[in-house]
């Protein structure tokens, strides 16, 4: 039900609704200058809020909204290191947005704030931060508390990392492995990664337990969740799970680690006095640092995984072997990950057939 009445100089429109409890509760709204406005705005607000229950709802904050959007979608549906992640968009969301309203939210707002987001943070981020607050978004949009998309053809921007070497060539890889000390965690960190091929979160899930040295054998059978910290977690896929043969420098290597370090059955190798593994940002820094000091061209510490697979590749070593010592769930992962290197060394194996059959007739 409708009613109009006058304010002094101004209309006012009152609607009578049911709240979700069936308790009549009332709207109103005034400052219009003629009747027929106030009726066109009424008339608007019963349009496009049929129940009017929603109209209530366009007056909470964008992130309480969102906050209330991933704990009952998202808590118990996904992992609690993808949880994470909608928790750190929160996070992000209360600087950019504030205590901004569902009903204020528009396109330029929402670009804009995007636009800020991605003066600090590369494009990949932010267009993960847009896609979950998105979702969001267009829950709202479905139950009718906003009436239009603001999120609508965003433009994804943001700072593009520089482009970095992705491996080491054979002699800056040997280089390396011969500077590394491996008496402290950081570096056995690297010279594992390097000539192994595991995974960080791998190499880092590591416990005495997993390590045969006289068999020399790593069992990789799980992992750790370095970035949020929930301890050990599966590994990616069911094939990470393998046995990677060690040579004997790094047998000799390990069994010196575990003569300078009290070591637990079942706690991660790498874990320090306190508890602490180091995450990505301080294994790549310790990596950086010793590849200046080596004057070898930087690289990532995924990177390293890269440069002992085209090491194993370059030196003749089958795709199928190498794509089992990294774990891949096929050989064609590998094959389209190394697609450059097969490609080259397939040139080379054409002029070794050639080669091969002119001997051949001679």
């Amino acid at each position: 039900m409708v009613s109009y009445r006058k304010r002094g100089n101004a209309w006012q429109y009152e609607i009578s609704y049911k709240d979700r409890d069936g308790k009549y509760k009332k709207l109103r709204k005034s400052g219009f200058l003629l009747k027929s406005e106030a009726i066109l705005a009424a008339s608007k607000v019963q349009t496009e809020h049929p129940n009017l229950l929603t109209v209530k709802s366009g007056s909470e904050s964008l992130v309480s909204y969102y906050q209330r959007w991933i704990k009952v979608y998202k808590q118990n549906a996904v992992t609690p290191i993808t949880y994470n992640k909608y928790e750190n968009t929160a996070k992000h969301a209360i600087e950019l947005f504030g205590d901004l309203k569902l009903k204020d939210l528009t396109k330029l707002i929402y670009q804009e704030r995007l636009n800020k987001f991605a003066e600090t943070h590369a494009r990949r981020t932010v267009s993960c931060f847009h896609k979950q607050l998105r979702a969001c978004i267009l829950e709202a949009l479905d139950e009718k508390i906003i009436t239009t998309d603001p999120t609508r053809k965003a433009v994804i921007t943001g700072h593009e990392r520089p482009k970095i070497a992705k491996t080491l060539n054979y002699d800056d890889w040997t280089t390396l492995l011969a500077n590394l000390d491996t008496s402290k965690i950081g570096e056995m960190i690297i010279y594992l990664a390097a000539v192994t091929g595991m995974r960080y979160g791998e190499i880092v899930g590591l416990t005495a337990n997993d390590i045969d040295l006289d068999k020399h054998i790593i069992n990789v059978n799980k992992a750790w969740d370095y970035k949020y910290k929930t301890g050990f977690m599966k590994t990616k896929t069911h094939s990470s799970i393998r046995e990677i043969t060690i040579d004997q420098q790094t047998v000799y290597r390990l069994r010196n680690f575990e003569k300078n370090h009290s070591l637990s059955p079942s706690q991660p190798i790498f874990m320090n006095s306190h508890g602490h593994i180091l995450v990505s940002a301080e294994i790549n820094k310790i990596l950086t640092d010793r590849l200046s000091a080596l004057n070898i061209p930087r690289i990532t510490f995924h990177g390293l995984r890269h440069t002992h697979a085209s090491i194993l590749l370059y030196k003749g070593v089958s795709v199928l072997s190498v794509s089992r010592r990294l774990g891949h769930s096929n050989i064609t992962t590998t094959q389209s990950t190394y697609l450059h290197i097969i490609k080259e060394l397939e040139s080379q194996d054409q002029d070794k057939i050639i080669s091969i059959l002119e001997n051949a007739s001679k």
